[in-house]
């Protein structure tokens, strides 16, 4: 019987190296696999969209979301 590859469990972190502020946007684009721009870009729009929501919405991400690693 042939052996199924090991699937690894994709995880969420805040980006270290992809990070303006607190890296949850570059967390996110890593996590998705876009690019971070991208991700950066519609938080702005959620921003002007939710009337502040959004920076709420970032400031809590970024409590509960943990940092990477380090490997």
């Amino acid at each position: 019987m042939p052996k199924k590859p090991i699937r690894q469990i994709k995880r969420l972190y805040r980006s270290r190296k992809e990070r303006m502020l607190g890296g949850v946007c570059g967390g996110l684009a890593e996590y998705f696999e876009v690019d971070p721009a991208i991700v950066r870009l519609i938080w702005i729009l959620l921003i002007f969209f939710s009337m502040g929501g959004a920076i709420l919405a970032y400031l809590i991400a970024w409590v509960i979301i943990p940092e990477r690693p380090v490997r």
